[in-house]
């Protein structure tokens, strides 16, 4: 075990040293800001089909009256060291919201909803819940009480001890239970991510769900930083056929991609904001990480998997692969 915690350590200190002087000097490079639009009549011309553009968001691109947030963002609950007065200082400072999304869990979430009272950052209660057959699911509630008893009586239970890792229950179920739930329900990456299934959209084109849940969902996450441009606009596409709503997030496990991906909405409070996406009002802006900075991001997620619990997530991935198509985990095996 301690060898594990040894390697772990080196991999989280490469990950630090990607932010050396030259990699800043690369990183400024390929990302230099576009030109931003002040008001809402100047974001037309910029959008793929009105409401969705790729671009790194800047405070001008804000336009008065309306509210922001980074959709999905890890903390240290879960497979992210960022600690949350760190996240809201920063996002206080870009002038952005935040959903602490982290995997399974709503810690981060209650502490960012709570210091955000002192700073007044915009917090959208939310989490990502990993589903036992794949697919990772954004929760998005119109209250901090609503959140936690969903959480209490439909996500805790069936909590593996790997913590953030797929729960006991699968796709479907997840979306049964809520169905009769105050809630938005966003599909997380839905190309996600490279050879495994944690996109909804990616379990539907391998077999492994029904084209019809998709229509279950409120909303398809159609810019997510982590992914790929091709898989960005794909889940766009894909949204659009269905019908559904868009939301957008950084899939930040590192601090500074805190407000990466934003999602726009006209409006001046956590309902009006969340309804927005249901209405299809709101607005999607961001950018895809660059390879660097995937790999710090994959980079910093091995050492936390490595540091926190990696005989369980150990077990959970043989789980995973000994009863891989079943709906939900079998108890009792």
């Amino acid at each position: 075990m301690d060898r594990f915690v040894e390697f772990s350590k080196i991999l989280y200190k490469t990950a630090e040293s990607l932010r050396h002087p030259i990699y800043d000097t690369l990183r400024r490079k390929h990302e230099r800001p576009e030109k931003g639009f002040k008001n809402r009549q100047d974001i037309g011309p910029t959008m793929d089909s009105d409401r969705v553009v790729f671009k790194y968001p800047r405070k001008e691109d804000i336009p008065e009256g309306c509210l922001c947030a980074d959709m999905h963002f890890h903390t240290r609950y879960s497979d992210s060291y960022t600690t949350i007065p760190h996240a809201i200082a920063l996002a206080k400072k870009r002038g952005v919201g935040v959903a602490v999304t982290d995997h399974n869990l709503i810690g981060g979430s209650l502490e960012a909803l709570e210091l955000a009272k002192q700073e007044g950052v915009f917090v959208v209660p939310g989490i990502e819940i990993s589903a036992w057959d794949g697919p990772h699911i954004l929760v998005y509630f119109y209250s901090a009480d609503e959140m936690v008893e969903y959480w209490k009586k439909n996500t805790e239970p069936y909590i593996h001890k790997s913590r953030w890792l797929g729960i006991d229950k699968g796709t479907e179920w997840i979306l049964d239970s809520l169905e009769d739930v105050n809630c938005v329900v966003s599909a997380a990456h839905p190309l996600g991510y490279l050879a495994a299934v944690k996109g909804v959209q990616k379990a539907i084109n391998c077999g492994r769900l029904d084209k019809d849940i998709a229509k279950r969902f409120d909303s398809y996450e159609v810019i997510c930083s982590g992914m790929f441009r091709n898989e960005n606009i794909k889940a766009k596409k894909s949204a659009d056929e269905y019908g559904l709503g868009y939301t957008g997030g950084s899939d930040g496990h590192l601090l500074h991609e805190l407000g990466r991906v934003i999602t726009i909405n006209e409006c001046d409070d956590l309902e009006g904001f969340l309804n927005g996406v249901k209405n299809h009002t709101n607005f999607v802006i961001g950018k895809e990480k660059n390879v660097l900075h995937k790999f710090q991001m994959a980079l910093t997620n091995s050492s936390k998997f490595a540091l926190v619990g990696l005989p369980w997530s150990l077990q959970r991935k043989y789980q995973l692969a000994r009863y891989h198509g079943t709906p939900n985990y079998p108890k009792g095996k």
